[in-house]
């Protein structure tokens, strides 16, 4: 063989190679579950920021997000550790607002029936990206005026 055959038939070998690990990149990058969209935003209750607490957001048939709230009752969902975002579409919520105080009691920063999907019964449409989601909750019809501690007994 002549140099420049060989030269040609390497060269063709290295493309058809180097097509071949492209192929298995991208084959190996592809996503698992619906597109998600970065999502954040604020928890109100009587209009004034809650902050203590979490959001869950519980997509149909994928991970559900969680957005720890800040001090301004700010929060950013993430499904995991660096998997940000929601899958678009409407979708419930639960709101999770206990902070232990010790073994015998707790203080809800909301009412328990926010916990709950369910009960709740807070949804959120998700349209696309954004900073400005506001999920607004209220004490009205719970029976409490605001946090509470409730205390465990023996029995």
């Amino acid at each position: 063989m002549t140099s420049s055959v060989i030269s040609s038939t390497l060269l063709v070998m290295n493309r058809n190679l180097l097509l071949t690990f492209v192929f298995l990149a991208l084959a190996g990058c592809s996503k698992s579950g619906p597109e998600r969209v970065a999502v954040s935003g604020q928890v109100l209750i009587d209009g004034k920021p809650l902050t203590h607490g979490f959001v869950r957001i519980l997509p149909d048939g994928a991970r559900p997000s969680l957005g720890k709230l800040d001090a301004s009752g700010r929060f950013t969902l993430e499904a995991k550790k660096d998997v940000p975002g929601v899958p678009l579409g409407e979708h419930p919520v639960e709101i999770h607002a206990i902070e232990v105080l010790n073994a015998g009691s707790q203080r809800r920063h909301v009412p328990s029936l926010y916990e709950d999907h369910v009960t709740s019964k807070l949804k959120v449409k998700i349209d696309g990206a954004t900073e400005a989601l506001v999920i607004n909750l209220t004490w009205q019809g719970s029976g409490k005026k605001g946090p509470y501690v409730e205390s465990f007994g023996k029995e």
